[in-house]
Order: structure tokens, then C-alpha cells, then sequence
């Protein structure tokens, strides 16, 4: 019984397969391993979003560098950057041509039908009021509502054109002629120039009710709290009419002015500051950025109560600046889970891995299918042997047929490694080699007797 050299050369050759199959095998969990550790950095660094905002100075851009330098301290996963403009109108334009990913901006701006809003940073409240000097110039006498306006000039704080735009809706909603009301506007740092000027008849601020610009112009332009505040009482129709501007009341005492104003309740019209991004802005940024957001309200309104005007997106469906889905969706608690948002993936994911299995047995099986038949053919030939043991004429011979059967028994082994035999086969192997044995054994004891009955 000799092993042929065409099946030692298959034996050699299966050997150096299987050191290839290992070889392989590594270099495919290591790249697994680099594939899966390059996706989960991928998934979990955090993002930074640059966000437009401008004049360079103002309260949007100071908020917006407290809020960067608080999630970057606390490790948020999402980031800020500021980029500054010289105002919204570039600011908007930064966001549409997507030199950034996200801007603030005021909602009574026209804004393009892919914008969304993530939240909004402050509430900015009209206040209109008649200073208390006497009007020297004014033929009317003081100023005392809205409507009598008509024929006066109003000192406006901010040179944004969109505070001469709220200006003309409360006075066309009022009744007045816009056109009959003369505008001069100041820079926030003029306010001691409209104080001084004769002809402005009343002043209107577009701020925050804490702002120190509104109590300040209403310090410099009063004495004794004497200031006449004229209320906007058609807010709730301009809030209807012009959806971008919201009805507002201002408490009493709201500034802290000396004495506190307003005496009373004042009806007014505001105007959010938002923070707004393009539909395209992933939904899960979009969620862990409000929440971010949310959170920082509470932890910096102590510190830096800029960041405690932070408020909610509109979520209704009917907003003039529709929430972005993602903000919405923790807002509303319909926020999506791990499951819920990469279910189809992951059974997709399982289906393709079974595939794969079942792929993979069956290339198995047509790969071992040469060794299968040559698992069969050493085990026909151990049989065959079990004849020639027992006309063997010497021990060599038996050591031999023996050596033979040992390489058998590795090759058989190496196959059963590799898959390309089951148990069951070489259960079966090990009968026909224990018969082998005992039929060796026999003849080396029948060969031993006649040697020495020699």
C-alpha cells in the first residue's frame, strides 16, 4: 500500500492552502476589525456645525460663542463655530449657498422654503412709548396712542431695515398711514443723540424685555416715570395677519428701570431670533442639538443670562418657519430609538449575513469536495492493507505499511480540520485503523513465533 506521488503533491498543496486560508482569514478580521473601529469613530466624534450670525458684536454672536464654549467643555456631540457676517441678510445667504449649516436669524425675515427652525435663542418685544419732555415742536401736543402718530417722526433703535418693517404693520393694522409717519433710526450706542433730538416725537425698541438698550432709552428719554407707553392693541390681528409676528404682553414693572416700568400690562407685538438650519441637516444632529440647547438654558441662565431666553421651536404644522423634523420630533417625544431607526438595516443586515452563510457552506463543500473523495479512497485502501498484513514477511515491511498508515491518518486529520470530513467519517476511519492494528499486531506475533521456532 504506497501513497502515489500525485497524492502527496495534493497533500503539500492542501497544507500550503490552508496556511493561505489562515493567512487570509487574519488579514479579513483585521480589516473587519479597522473597518468596524473607523465606523464607530465615525459615529460617535463629535460634530461641529458653523453658524452664521452677525453684526460682529451683537447678542446673537455672543450667544452663540457661550453656547460653542459650553458644549465644547462639557464634550457635547455636537459643536459650534461662529461665522461671523455683517448681518441676517448675509447670514441667510451663508446657510442657503451652504457655506454653513446653520445661521440666526429674525423670523420676520423672508427666508428661503428649505429653511427650518431648531430653536429659538431670544423673544425680541416691540416697546413704543412718548418721551415725557414737552414736545415744543409738536402742533398735536403729546403723544398718547398709536394713532396719533399721524404727522410725527418716531427715533427707531437699531438699524435694521426689519424695524421699520414692524413699525409700518403696527401702523397700517392701527390705522395709520405709514407713509404720514416720519422714521429715524439710531445705533444702540446713540441713544443719548435721540435724547437730545427735538423732533423725535416717540421711541421704539425691538429687544428682549431685559434689555439694558430699552432701559436705557427709556432712562434717557424720561423723568420719574412719566414716559407715555403706547400699547399695541391690534397685536392679536397682526399675530393673524402677519404670522411671523406674535401677540405679546409685557408685565408690569418688566423693566427695571427707575421706577420700574410699565406701571402696567403693555400689549405688543414680538419678533423671534432663531436658529435655523436647511431640511437636508440630518434628524439626529438636528434632535441632540436642540437638546443641547435645552439644557444649557438651565445650566447658564445663572451665569449668562443671554442663554435664558433659549425656548422651543413652533411645532405645529401651521408655523410661519416649520420646526426641522428632527427638533420636532424630540420636542414632540416621537424622537425615534436606536431600533426604531435602523431596524430594516439591521434585518437587512442579518438576511444578507445568512445569505452569506449559506453561500459560504455550499463554496465549502465544492472546495472540499477533492479531499472528500480522497478521504474515501484512503479509507478503501487502509482496508485493502488488512490483506497484505497478513502475508507480510517481515516486521519491515509491517513498519512500513504502518508509516504508511500514519501519514493517512494526518492527512485525515488535516481534512477533518478543514471541514472537509464530519465526525461521522472519521468515527468511521478510526474502526477500520483500529482493525488495522490488531491486524498488525497479529502478524508481528505470528512472524515473531516462526522466527523462533527457526
Amino acid at each position: 500500500m504506497e501513497i502515489s506521488p500525485g497524492e502527496s503533491e495534493r497533500v503539500v498543496q492542501r497544507r500550503r492552502k490552508r496556511k493561505l486560508r489562515l493567512l487570509a482569514l487574519l488579514a479579513i478580521g483585521l480589516l473587519t476589525f479597522g473597518a468596524a473601529s473607523f465606523f464607530l469613530y465615525i459615529a460617535l466624534r463629535p460634530v461641529t456645525l458653523r453658524v452664521a450670525v452677525g453684526p460682529p458684536g451683537g447678542e446673537d454672536q455672543k450667544l452663540i460663542e457661550v453656547l460653542g464654549d459650553y458644549f465644547k467643555r462639557t464634550s457635547a456631540s455636537v459643536r459650534l463655530s461662529t461665522d461671523l457676517k455683517n448681518g441676517p441678510p448675509e447670514s441667510i445667504a451663508s446657510l442657503a449657498s451652504s457655506n454653513s449649516e446653520l445661521a440666526v436669524v429674525r423670523g420676520d425675515l423672508d427666508l428661503p422654503s428649505d429653511f427650518r427652525s431648531i430653536g429659538i435663542l431670544r423673544k425680541n418685544v416691540v416697546v413704543l412709548w412718548s418721551p415725557s419732555r414737552e414736545r415744543r415742536n409738536s402742533p398735536h401736543g403729546r403723544i398718547s396712542s398709536i394713532h396719533d402718530l399721524a404727522n410725527h417722526r418716531v427715533g427707531v433703535i437699531g438699524r435694521s431695515a426689519a424695524n421699520v418693517t414692524v413699525l409700518r404693520v403696527i401702523l397700517q393694522e392701527s390705522g395709520v398711514n405709514p407713509d404720514k409717519v416720519s422714521v429715524t433710526q439710531f445705533d444702540a450706542n446713540e441713544i443719548g443723540k435721540l435724547a437730545s433730538d427735538d423732533t423725535i416725537d416717540a421711541v421704539m425698541t425691538v429687544e428682549p424685555e431685559d434689555s439694558k438698550i430699552t432701559v436705557e432709552a427709556l432712562s434717557a428719554t424720561g423723568k420719574k416715570g412719566d414716559q407715555k407707553f403706547l400699547p399695541v392693541d391690534v397685536s392679536e390681528a397682526i399675530a393673524q395677519r402677519h404670522p411671523r409676528y406674535e401677540s405679546e404682553e409685557i408685565p408690569g414693572s418688566a423693566f427695571s428701570a427707575s421706577p420700574p416700568l410699565p406701571d402696567d400690562k403693555l400689549e405688543t407685538v414680538s419678533i423671534n431670533h432663531l436658529l435655523v438650519s436647511r431640511s437636508s441637516l440630518s434628524e439626529t444632529v438636528a434632535s441632540g442639538l436642540i437638546r443641547q440647547l435645552l439644557d444649557a438654558r438651565q445650566e447658564l441662565k445663572q451665569a449668562s443670562p443671554i442663554a435664558g431666553h433659549i425656548e422651543k421651536p413652533d411645532t405645529d404644522k401651521d408655523a410661519a418657519l416649520p420646526a426641522h423634523p428632527g427638533a420636532a420630533a424630540y420636542i414632540d417625544g416621537t424622537e425615534r430609538t436606536f431600533m426604531e431607526k435602523y431596524s430594516d438595516y439591521i434585518w437587512a443586515g442579518i438576511l444578507l449575513l445568512s445569505g452569506l452563510g449559506s453561500a459560504g457552506a455550499w463554496w465549502r463543500h465544492y472546495r472540499t469536495r477533492d479531499e472528500k473523495e480522497l478521504h474515501k479512497v484512503h479509507r478503501d485502501r487502509i482496508l485493502s492493507a488488512l490483506s497484505t498484513v497478513r502475508i507480510a514477511q517481515s516486521k519491515e515491511e509491517l513498519d512500513a505499511m504502518q508509516n504508511q498508515v500514519d501519514d493517512i491518518l494526518s492527512e485525515t486529520l488535516e481534512c477533518f480540520d478543514d471541514g472537509a470530513i464530519e465526525g461521522e467519517d472519521l468515527s468511521a476511519i478510526g474502526l477500520v485503523l483500529e482493525q488495522f492494528h490488531h491486524a498488525v499486531a497479529d502478524r508481528r506475533w505470528q512472524l515473531g513465533v516462526t522466527a523462533s521456532s527457526h
